[in-house]
């Protein structure tokens, strides 16, 4: 068992991104004794967007961080998910624990903006969050890091953790341009929000051709839904990144049906204020250190959401690279710890997406029709979801025992 060690004079960390690894990292650092500041290019605390889960070793951090409680509440409830045919009519239903390999009772699915609430509230009068910002230019000399910040702020840290996402800045800033470490998965998605007229709640509805998903996710009956278009494509549609007509544009083109709600999902599309357009894709790195830098959660290891564990990665990474820095005096040996510990677990859980799901994703008209008999035999359903596939899904979720870092606090 390791324990942290303490020192005299805190030690300075600038953890770039306030989401969800960001903040989970900033709460163990200042519980062994760090000096933290958080940056985050948004104007404070991202609110809102879809349901996450947080399950396997991911729901002993958040445990061990106080916040168990608070999750529960928050705990969204999804009872059924419901899959239709072309013609808009329900195939079959299953309860979501049946195709995640997830636990039922046990698992957490939570709005994405309530788990980043939860992370940042104990932080609040503790850590400095620097909103409204991020990196310019960063300088590692060995002994320190000099950041300038795009407002010209200058400051100077003893290490720097980039938490800043999929599309990591500070990935970029240290290890060069993201394209050597992306994988695509062949998919692009957009998410969006509509209001709930269509009287669902705690439920999923999913309509699937081959190579293309629409989905209506609903919570509460008084709360807008969540709509999802998602596509198949062979390359990544890199020109329509910067142009949001462009992007509205590709979308719609793959959804030309008059069926079940699909022209209202596309029309809700084509007009959201907070459209979330991207590729279904991972991130992996040959190391996720140089220097006094360090990556955490999608940054170093995106899972894509095809894996359904990216926050929950994220949570245990934090918790791993935090610990790991109070047990070691040298960065250098606390780096090459965490990525011991955590790569085996990343890399395990990022092969759940591989190839996507054909439940949920079908790529062809074969694993469509496959899909729907299989939904309308509930016996042989119930086989399939208990294959051993399915038991090392789960398991894969467990599969890391956390270190009991704060043994000697």
């Amino acid at each position: 068992m390791t324990h942290p060690t303490s020192t005299s004079t805190p030690r300075r960390v600038l953890v770039s991104g306030a989401s969800i690894a960001g903040p989970a990292l900033a709460y163990w650092l200042d519980r062994y004794g760090f000096e933290v500041t958080v940056l985050e290019k948004a104007a404070a605390v991202r609110g809102g967007g879809y349901a996450i889960d947080v399950r396997g070793t991911a729901r002993e951090v958040v445990d061990r961080m106080g916040l168990l409680p608070r999750l529960r509440k928050a705990h969204i409830d999804t009872r059924r998910i419901s899959f239709l045919d072309a013609a808009g009519d329900t195939v079959g239903a299953v309860r979501p624990e049946q195709f995640t390999g997830g636990e039922s009772g046990l698992d957490l699915e939570i709005r994405r903006g309530d788990l980043a609430d939860a992370l940042y509230e104990p932080l609040r009068d503790r850590v400095e969050f620097l909103f409204g910002d991020s990196i310019a230019t960063l300088d590692d000399d060995g002994d320190a890091v000099h950041v300038v910040l795009d407002s010209g702020i200058r400051r100077t840290f003893d290490l720097v953790i980039g938490a800043d996402g999929l599309h990591s800045n500070t990935r970029r800033l240290v290890f060069g341009p993201e394209e050597p470490f992306h994988r695509y998965l062949g998919h692009v998605f957009a998410g969006f929000t509509l209001p709930n007229d269509f009287g669902f709640s705690h439920e999923a509805f999913l309509w699937s051709e081959p190579g293309r998903t629409a989905a209506v996710y609903a919570y509460e009956p008084h709360e807008p839904v969540h709509g999802f278009l998602t596509f198949v494509r062979e390359t990544p549609p890199l020109e329509a990144f910067r142009d949001p007509r462009a992007q509205r544009d590709l979308v719609a083109s793959h959804f030309p049906e008059q069926v079940w709600e699909v022209p209202r999902l596309v029309a809700a599309m084509r007009t959201a204020e907070d459209l979330f357009f991207d590729i279904v894709s991972q991130i992996h790195m040959p190391s996720w250190s140089h220097g006094r830098v360090a990556l955490a959660g999608d940054a170093a290891h995106a899972t894509s959401f095809l894996s359904g564990q990216g926050s929950s990665i994220a949570l245990v990474g934090a918790y791993i690279l935090a610990g790991e820095l109070a047990s070691h005096t040298d960065h250098s040996a606390a780096f090459a710890a965490y990525e011991r510990r955590m790569r085996p677990f990343a890399e395990d859980n990022q092969a759940l997406a591989s190839g996507g799901s054909p439940i949920v994703t079908p790529r062809t008209r074969a694993e469509v029709d496959a899909r729907n008999a299989l939904l309308r035999d509930s016996e042989a359903m119930t086989r399939e979801l208990s294959t051993p596939g399915a038991e090392t899904r789960r398991a894969t979720h467990s599969a890391l025992t956390l270190p009991d870092y704060a043994a000697a606090l």
